[in-house]
């Protein structure tokens, strides 16, 4: 019983010591410079910069790579495809502006990332000049959300409004083309922001990522990522507005940033069914001194995460006016098993909802879709287990700690030397079994 004691004190210990060695391997890039100015780009606002972006990239990948600049200004462009061994660097008043004609960002009938890289190694994006998706072309429009001024603004675009009145749709402008047969359809082509896709060593810093299509940067598949002092924002209620979203990926850290966006804030995912669990795990992940203002949720689980989530670290961060703070989310068919989660010193401030929820019954439906049901069969079910968290403040919340779901999916968890001060309720727990708190002070009027 002393060594079981013994151990459990050491835990934090442990980890603490564990993340140290999460350290990405460095990009290597070379050190040849180009300006995007040398390959015909214009910084009007109204130019087309597609191609001096291509010809730039493909005359740095011939000399090995190197530093892409891109001086102030504003740079309309379509997408950009990185290629290995390049740094795309941002100056400070530079703007790189997505066309709202999604024409333009169409590539054999799908829509490309805004920037994207694949099967690529050293590559990075870096600056402290702003990346914008102008996610207001695509993206639809809850009516609960907005504001009568804001609603008329949307309308005068043109569009299309459900016959309920609920929603609008990015289809039918006035003065941009559609690409679908319908709006629901165009709906399922939004895209990612920047999005890497089976790399090696890549490196996000310092830039503005904002107003994404859909989620704004998404390493998938990916080894050795450093995301490091990079802001992420769009309005609060765009719809699938994620900030950062880690997809089954390996070391990674995720430092110093600020989020304020639409959806989920900091976000792990492990993939769907039984391909997630080929794919493996999210491991080795490092999530440190960020902040994160509106999202659903600051740190993430879920809800797909069926090739797992291992050795996972989250520490030092502040979520301040997000819906939930800590959230674990998902349900049968997108579930798997969480191992070695530690979790401490986190700061909250005017949760809407819950500061810490788990939820097993999670349903994926977008905005006026209504065939996502329930899932019914039992695989793939969720197991949230082995995670630990400590040291977590939170003053102003609806309800400090909510799980609900069945003991198997959710047990293994502590809860150790936290306050909250809540509005509403302290605890809302299925079965008490799910969750060990000791020094746990719940605080109300």
């Amino acid at each position: 019983m002393k060594r079981i004691i013994i151990l459990l004190l050491l835990l934090p210990v442990f980890f603490t010591l564990r993340a140290q060695e999460i350290a990405p391997a460095p990009v290597q890039i070379p050190a040849n410079q180009v300006s995007l100015l040398d390959f015909g780009g214009v910084p009007d606002g109204v130019t087309a910069n597609t191609e001096a972006f291509s010809k730039a990239i493909s005359a740095l990948s011939k000399k090995g790579g190197g530093q892409l600049v891109v001086p102030e200004g504003i740079y309309l462009t379509g997408p950009v495809k990185l290629k290995s061994c390049i740094d795309l660097h941002v100056e400070r008043g530079a703007v790189i502006l997505f066309s709202p004609d999604k024409r333009d960002h169409l590539e054999k009938g799908k829509v490309r990332p805004a920037i994207s890289a694949s099967k690529c190694h050293d590559v990075s994006i870096s600056g402290e000049g702003i990346i914008d998706g102008n996610g207001v072309w695509w993206r639809a429009v809850k009516r609960s959300k907005v504001s009568e001024t804001e609603w008329k603004e949307f309308l005068k675009k043109g569009g299309t409004v459900t016959d309920d009145g609920s929603l609008w749709y990015a289809y039918g402008l006035k003065h941009y083309p559609d690409i679908a047969d319908n709006f629901m359809e165009q709906e399922r082509m939004r895209t990612h922001l920047v999005r890497f896709t089976d790399c090696e060593r890549v490196r996000v810093t310092g830039v503005t990522l904002q107003n994404a299509p859909k989620f704004h940067l998404v390493p998938q598949h990916c080894t050795d990522v450093l995301i490091d002092g990079v802001t992420v924002r769009c309005p609060w209620n765009a719809q699938n507005g994620d900030g950062i979203d880690i997809m089954q990926s390996q070391r990674v850290v995720v430092r110093g940033c600020t989020v304020d966006v639409g959806d989920d804030g900091i976000c792990l995912k492990g993939g769907e069914g039984a391909k997630s669990l080929a794919d493996g795990p999210c491991k080795d992940i490092l999530i440190e001194h960020n902040v994160v203002y509106h999202a659903h949720g600051g740190f993430v689980i879920g809800s797909e995460f069926s090739g797992g989530m291992e050795n996972i670290l989250v520490r030092h961060n502040t979520f301040s006016g997000t819906d939930t703070g800590l959230r674990f989310k998902s349900a049968p068919e997108r579930g798997g098993k969480t191992k070695h989660i530690v979790i401490h010193d986190i700061y909250m401030t005017d949760i809407q909802d819950e500061a810490i929820v788990f939820q097993t019954d999670y349903v994926d439906r977008p905005a006026g879709f209504k065939t996502n049901r329930p899932a019914t069969a039992q695989q793939f079910l969720p197991d949230f287990t082995d995670i630990h968290m400590s040291r977590i403040v939170c003053r102003g919340c609806a309800t400090a700690v909510k799980a609900k779901g069945p003991l198997s999916f959710i047990h293994g968890i502590t809860l150790t030397d936290a306050t909250f001060f809540y509005n509403e309720r302290d605890c809302d727990i299925d079965d008490a079994r799910m969750l060990q708190l000791e020094r746990v002070q719940f605080v109300t009027y």
